[in-house]
Parts: C-alpha cells; structure tokens; sequence
C-alpha cells in the first residue's frame, strides 16, 4: 500500500506542472496565446482558446499530411489488425475451446475491453496528431509507455517479415507442375519420411510427412543446426525473399499515408477474396462437413475451464493490434472532425468476423484431410506456421489443379502479412519522426534506414537455426510487455488525464459524448482486465521450446532482457521527467495545486 501511495503523491506534484511546461516546450513563437492557454488549461471549460493548436498545427510547421480518403484509414487498419494470426490461431482455439461457446468468453471480452481500448486508441491519436510517443503531451510523465509501444512494434518487425518472407519461399516453389512436397524422394527428404498413404498408423512418431519435411529440411534447413548456439550463414533463397519483403516494405511505407494508403487496397481486399474462393472450394471436399460441424460443435461445459476464458481474453488483447502503436498512428493522419467512434466499431467488428470467417475455411479443409487420411480430426488439426506451411499445402497438394491452388493461397499468406508488417513500421517511423521533428523532412532515408536495420537483424532468423531465434523472438518480443504497454496507457488516459477530459477531447471532434458505458469501461473495467492480463501472463509463463528442443538458459535470459527493455521504458522516462523538473515550478504556480485538485476531482466525476 505505501508505494501506491508514495506513488499516488508524487504523481500529483509531477503530473501538475506538466502541462503549462510541455506547451511552452513547443510553439516558442507565440508567447501570447501561451499564457493564455495556459490559463485555459485551468479548466475553465468555456475558454476556446485550448482547442485551436490541435485543430492548427501546434508549432506553425507545415500542416500534417491526411489520408487521402476516409477508405484508405479503413482498409489500413483492417489490413494492420486481419492477420495469419486471424487464420491460424483463432480457428483452432475456437475447436480446442469447447467450438461455438468459445464465442462466449470472445465477444465477452471483446466488448468490455477490446472495443473500448481500439477506440482509446483512435481517439488519442485523431485528437493529438502525433505518433505513440508524441500524443502523451496530454501527461508527459507516461511519455515512457510510447517508447514502449514503439520499440514493442520494432522488435516485432524483426521477427514477422521473416513469416512473410517463407510465404514469399512457397510462392516461388509454387510455380510447378508438381508441387516440390508431395513425395518422399527429393534430396532434402530423411529416410523418416513417408507419404500419409503408406503409414495408416500415424501414432508412429518417428514418421514425417513430406510437407512437414520440406517445410523443416527443405526451407528452414533446420537438420544442419543444433541448437541457437549453432546459427551458421543466412540461407541466400530465404535471404533474397526477405530482401524482395523488406524493398516492397520500403516502397509502400516511403511516401507516407499517400502510399501506403493505396497499398492497402490491394493487401487489405485480397484476402477476403482468396478466403471465399478457397471456402467454396473447400465445402465441396469430402469430409468438408465434417470438419465445419467439429469447429462450431457447441461444449458449454468447456465455459467451467479457466484457461479457456483466458486463451479468449488474450486472443482479444492480440488480435485487435491494441498497444503496437499503430492505431495511434493510422488516425493521427485523420481529419480532426472524422468520426472515429464509428470506425472503432466497425474495424473491430470486421476483424472479429473474419477470424470466424476463416475457420470454415481451415476446418473444411482440415475435415477433408482427416477423412482422406482415415484419422481423428485432432490428429490434423493444429495452430501456428504448423497449420499454413504444412497442413494446408498438404490438403491443397491433393487437390486437381494444386499449383493453382497453392498460388493463390501463398499470394494470401503475403497479403495478410504485408499489411501487418507496414503497420508497425508505420509505427516506428511515425512515432519517430513526431518525437524528433527534424526527421519529419527526411522521411524517406529515416524509412529506408529503419527497413535495412530491420532487414540485418532478421537475417538471423533466416540462417540454418533461424527458428530458434525466431521462436525465442515470437516468444518474448511482445507477450506480457505488450499487455504491460496497454495497461500503462490505459491508466494514464483514464486515471491522470482523466476519463471526463478525454471524453471532451472527443466531443470536440466528433460532436457527440461518449456514453457512460464507455466511460466505466475506460476508467474501471478495461484497466483492470488487463492488470488481470499482466498477472495471468506472468504466471502462466513457459519457457519457450522448439518440438523438444529446449533453450539454453542464456537463450531464455536474453528473452527476459529484451522483454524488460521495452518495459522498463515507462519508469525510466518518468524518473527522468521527475529529475529534470524546475524544483521550485510547483511553489510558485498556483496551476499546480488547481491542477492536482481538478485530478483528484474531475476524474471522479461523471
């Protein structure tokens, strides 16, 4: 109790002087206005003198850029928030979970913390201008928490564009007449391999599939690497797809929103399309209905197991793409009247609806192959690269035409990842460049340097044991520091700004308050699911593991260390804030005490 407390009174004194401080920090041109905002800062709520820089520009720069139509916002965030994740992860949760009543704990949590904080997130961004870290002007003493999102989305980037770049692999190795594994005879292959026709038995571990043998032989060349100590050279097929990865990053991301925006239109549509046409293939497999009717079973029983309502709550913290920084940036190029509420709503609906959407195409498949294969549909069904790089190929390598088939599924693959991966570079870059304003004219090289450092240090993850530096990565990158990020934000809006200002900010721009159901989700239940989120994370934790292969312990440390480093962001730059302060600033300005008391008040007022 005494550190909340200690912490509570420290927090007043600090978070008081802060906003007359960040003002004068910025425009120092217009000492005028400044005085006078800096009255309007005292709440006297019929000043319109606060709102002007916003809807200006704070420090008489040039005006910032916009999308070029309200669709483009849309499809960027859609594409940044539909991703592989939406494909192979949430279907099978869905089977593993108990099938339609997993719908339950899902739309749960959706609506008392997913939506609300995808719509914090907007607004912060749509009312602010700025990226991750800039928008924390509003409470300097939490501007840590935006360094933390902004290095969460980098280290993520270092992992993600290499997924991108293996579909980029299969897309190559697609263009045959005969795709490269179906059979057992190729050079890659060990003498475990055998075709699922020959061993009706699949209990007999030692047996590998050709799809699963490519996959680990033929693409990751795992078999020449014993361990994370033992790397060797980046393989240059893997290395020249993630270069053709990183370069179609570059072009899209170079220009800004004017670009990227365009993009989209293509990465953020051509899944759906490529989802429907491998559904209506899908449903006229043998054993299709099968599958169906295994995914949506309906096992209320299953509702009685805690795990199942946490893997719901932390499907809901990552697969909305609440916390990377990226919604922040994508609505900081909106107009300031765009109503963001309603595209809170939507966005969020329809990334919900394609993960539901997309089990019927996994499991129709996955029914086909449990059927052909003679074997439990349990047998087949799996989550993760597992379910896109192997299973999937496997079932469409069975199909007439499967070079076709195997095309366009791969051309899915990259479009569901591209988009993904220009967000949290967006991220980055945005973030940046509005943190340090003289990047804001060279943006192109700052882009280009941010994608090359990006691309050296995933040539990790491409060398003969990349994968383990990938799964360390994926492990470690962004779990419960992710969680850790949001639930800092969410404090720091809903408990220092204040949830009734935030709420003003948002009827400046789109006319409307927000109602108290939004309101109580802010400040109480949000903050608290995910504090419940963080502790869970902790507690739950296993060290990471490839098949049975386990890390060594410095492996797990450097994990540990590079999870504390995004983390240790918040506390770091709010004592740095402390230390830096005038001392005697809170003696003399009566906005101090004013402001500490309008905290203490105001918040708890609705």
């Amino acid at each position: 109790g005494f550190h909340i407390q200690t912490f509570g009174s420290v927090m007043s004194s600090v978070v008081a002087p802060e906003k007359p401080t960040s003002n004068t920090m910025g425009p120092k041109e217009v000492e005028l206005i400044l005085v006078k905002e800096q009255n309007g800062v005292q709440f006297t709520s019929t000043t319109l003198v606060t709102p002007t820089p916003t809807q200006t520009n704070p420090s008489g720069e040039e005006e910032r850029e916009t999308w070029g139509k309200k669709i483009d916002f849309l499809l960027s965030v859609i594409g940044f928030a539909v991703d592989l994740a939406n494909v192979w992860r949430f279907p099978y949760l869905c089977y593993k979970n108990g099938g339609g009543a997993f719908l339950v704990p899902y739309l749960f949590f959706m609506v008392i913390a997913g939506m609300p904080l995808f719509y914090m997130e907007l607004a912060l961004g749509q009312y602010n201008r700025e990226g991750a870290a800039g928008v924390w002007k509003i409470c300097p003493i939490f501007k840590g928490v935006g360094f933390t999102v902004i290095l969460i989305s980098l280290y993520v980037g270092f992992y993600y564009n290499v997924i991108i770049s293996w579909a980029m692999f299969y897309l190559f190795s697609s263009f045959t007449g005969e795709l490269p594994w179906v059979h057992c005879n190729n050079t890659w292959n060990s003498p475990n391999c055998s075709d699922w026709a020959e061993n009706s038995s699949v209990s007999d571990t030692y047996k590998a599939t050709p799809a699963q043998e490519y996959f680990e032989r033929a693409v990751l060349h795992i078999q020449d690497s014993n361990g994370i100590d033992d790397l060797g050279r980046p393989r240059w097929q893997l290395t020249s797809c993630l270069a053709v990865v990183i370069v179609l990053l570059y072009f899209s991301l170079w220009k800004g929103v004017k670009t990227s925006g365009k993009v989209v239109w293509i990465t953020a549509t051509m899944p759906y399309v490529v989802l429907t046409v491998l559904l209506l293939r899908g449903v006229t497999l043998p054993g299709a209905i099968d599958g169906i009717k295994a995914y949506l079973s309906v096992d209320f029983l299953r509702l009685c197991d805690a795990k199942v309502w946490i893997e719901a709550a932390t499907q809901i913290c990552f697969s909305l793409g609440v916390g990377f920084g990226v919604l922040i940036a994508f609505s900081s190029y909106n107009k300031f009247s765009n109503n963001c509420y309603r595209d809170a709503i939507i966005t969020s609906s329809i990334n919900s609806l394609t993960s539901f959407f997309s089990g019927f195409v996994v499991f129709s498949f996955l029914g086909y192959m449990s059927q052909k294969h003679n074997v439990a549909l349990d047998k087949v069904a799996r989550d993760g690269a597992g379910l896109v790089f192997v299973i999937y190929p496997e079932a469409i390598a069975t199909l007439p035409g499967s070079s076709i088939w195997a095309v366009i599924f791969f051309i899915m693959l990259l479009t569901l990842g591209i988009d993904s991966a220009m967000g949290g570079m967006e991220s980055v870059i945005t973030g940046l460049i509005d943190e340090f304003k003289f990047l804001h004219k060279h943006r192109e090289l700052f882009t280009l340097f941010i994608v090359v450092a990006t691309f050296l240090i995933s040539l990790f993850c491409v060398t003969n044991g990349g994968m383990y530096v990938f799964t360390l990565l994926d492990h470690f990158a962004a779990g419960t520091s992710i969680l850790f990020g949001v639930l800092i934000e969410a404090i720091g809006i809903a408990w220092f700004y204040g949830v009734d200002r935030f709420s003003d900010d948002i009827e400046e721009m789109i006319g409307q308050r927000p109602g108290m159901y939004w309101r109580l989700c802010w400040k109480f239940v949000s903050p608290c699911f995910l504090l419940f989120m963080v502790v869970v994370s902790f507690a739950t934790f296993n060290p990471p593991n490839y098949g049975s292969y386990m890390f060594p312990a410095w492996a797990n440390m450097l994990g540990w260390c590079l999870a504390m480093s995004s983390m240790t962001m918040v506390p770091l730059y709010a004592i740095y804030k402390l230390c830096t302060l005038p001392g005697k600033f809170c003696d003399v300005s009566p906005s101090c005490v004013l402001f500490s008391k309008i905290i203490s008040d105001e918040s708890y007022k609705y």
